[in-house]
């Protein structure tokens, strides 16, 4: 049995190993997150040490090793970390992406994906500035959450499915709540929330693009409070996302081109 695989991959995160290498934490399409080493890549000789940079999508070569397997060859699919660590609010945006699919997928080699098809094309959204990026990184962190199971109900009552529309919010419940199955101290958005959540959740760019920014920031914030709940811790990254210094919109694109999760 060949010791030596091939995938395509998301970039996580990197660590510096030594004088010279560097351990690449990467999201692939078939075997989940995987950890590997990529050995003299801080050298200026290196032939991939920049096509291994955080948020690029690569077709890496790999071969297994004891605890950490060992990157032989990168070839960069989609480039994204250029733009995206050139603007600052991409940068802070993209940074919980990763993050929240480092931890949705934290069980090294477990198959996942839909969890890395909906973060490519998260990142693709992103780096091509079609939408907002507060809108891209909601959209992906509710979908991502639905993908691992956790998928939230913005039109109907989350516990008894009464059909809404409803004006409560429960992250513990699951989303909206009826005036019946309502607890104490839920939160009560406005129903244009309502409607922006759903629609970033499904995908529909037509509503979340006309949405204000009164109704964005209400969204980010129970968007927020719902990861916070089924992490069930916070994520470092997510309280130094830039959302007043959204990148932005670059309305010459195909809308279609960045519609997060198509490909998923």
């Amino acid at each position: 049995m060949s010791r030596t695989y091939r995938d395509e991959a998301v970039v996580l995160r990197t660590h510096d190993l030594g004088e010279a290498d560097r351990i690449v934490t990467l999201l692939t399409r078939g075997s989940g997150q995987v950890r590997a080493v990529a050995k003299g890549v801080r050298r200026t000789s290196s032939k991939f040490g920049a096509r291994l940079e955080p948020f690029g999508v690569v077709d890496v070569q790999l071969h297994l090793g004891r605890s950490l397997d060992v990157v032989t060859q990168a070839d960069t699919l989609a480039p994204h970390g250029r733009s995206i660590m050139a603007d600052y609010s991409l940068f802070t945006t993209a940074t919980a992406m990763v993050e929240t699919a480092a931890r949705l997928t934290e069980v090294e080699r477990e198959p996942a994906t839909q969890q890395y098809l909906l973060l490519a094309g998260a990142l693709r959204a992103l780096a091509e500035r079609a939408h907002a990026a507060t809108l891209v990184l909601d959209s992906y962190l509710l979908r991502a959450l639905a993908v691992a199971g956790w998928a939230p109900s913005f039109a109907e009552c989350a516990r008894c499915s009464r059909p809404g529309p409803h004006r409560a919010f429960s992250a513990p419940m699951g989303g909206a709540v009826c005036g019946g199955c309502r607890p104490p101290g839920a939160a009560a958005p406005a129903e244009e929330t309502f409607a922006l959540l759903g629609a970033l959740l499904a995908g529909d760019w037509a509503v979340a693009d006309r949405s204000d920014d009164r109704h964005r920031r209400e969204s980010s914030g129970l968007v927020a409070v719902y990861l916070q709940w089924h992490l069930e811790r916070q994520l470092r990254s997510l309280r130094h996302v830039d959302r007043t210094g959204a990148a932005r919109v670059d309305r010459t694109l195909d809308p279609a081109v960045a519609i997060i999760g198509r490909t998923a």
